[in-house]
């Protein structure tokens, strides 16, 4: 049965009401970094713009350089979950041994963990083995936010493969790697980068990691915000300026790779 025109009218009426919804506080926190901070309490969309919050965040703090290290610490951490998150996902997808649903279980729980259940331990360990303030050292702990996701979603994909597949190639003469590189690894593309997107998305906004675990060497945007914060005022037009400035990776991110993130986060989604 055909949609009617009303319906389709209405129907996208709302999505366009929702849009507008989910995405203002986007657009309101873009509006405040262009507020001064004597009209930045006022509720109108008339005012006068002015640059001076971009000046003073992006020419006379070093934000560009916490800029960096977040992108640093958050790339290393998915490369380093892909590299580890694929063969495990690949193992326990289709390999059987004792506790195989234990170990994980026992992965995704980390995702699941409060930061502040393990960070304070973890001062200590990091100070005696040195990885205190160090890229090393966050780009590790980063694996309990990245590591979880990729493993689980990349699981699901291998499953979904038959495994007549890697039989059919191994009677054409293809060895296992091969097979994992030039079949299995294109399969599951679109779920490896969505996932590995999000679990960049996550390192990317991670706050208590980096604010307990780093110092003066490494400061990543997600602390360097906390500078906007005085001890007699607080600046929300530059903070407003930080945080529209590291959305931004986010963002583009997100729009160049919107087809396979749509396709990664819901092919294999219903079993069948």
């Amino acid at each position: 049965m055909r949609e009617s025109a009303v319906s389709f009218f209405f129907r996208n009426l709302f999505l366009v009401f929702w849009a507008l919804f989910a995405l203002f506080p986007l657009f309101w926190m873009v509006l405040l970094s262009f507020k001064s901070d004597a009209e930045m309490f006022s509720t109108t969309f008339i005012f006068t713009p002015t640059l001076d919050n971009y000046i003073n965040v992006l020419l006379h703090t070093n934000y560009f350089r916490c800029f960096l290290d977040n992108l640093i610490v958050s790339g290393g951490a998915v490369i380093l979950s892909t590299l580890v998150g694929v063969p495990a996902a690949y193992a326990l997808a289709r390999f059987n041994f004792p506790g195989k649903e234990d170990l994980a279980f026992q992965i995704l729980s980390f995702k699941f963990a409060p930061e502040m259940l393990v960070v304070l331990p973890l001062i200590i360990i990091y100070n005696r083995i040195g990885l205190y303030d160090t890229y090393l050292g966050l780009i590790w702990v980063y694996q309990l936010i990245t590591m979880p996701l990729l493993v689980w979603v990349l699981r699901g994909y291998f499953e979904d493969i038959p495994v007549e597949v890697e039989q059919a190639a191994q009677l054409d003469g293809y060895k296992w790697h091969q097979i994992f590189w030039k079949i299995l690894l294109p399969l599951i593309r679109p779920g490896l980068v969505a996932a590995a997107l999000l679990s960049f998305i996550f390192a990317w906004n991670s706050f208590t990691f980096p604010l307990l675990l780093s110092g003066i060497k490494i400061i990543p945007v997600t602390v360097e915000a906390l500078r906007y914060i005085g001890t007699d005022t607080i600046r929300y037009g530059q903070m407003a300026v930080a945080a529209t400035v590291t959305a931004l990776p986010e963002v583009v991110l997100a729009l160049v790779i919107q087809k396979h993130l749509v396709r990664g986060l819901s092919f294999g989604a219903v079993k069948g």
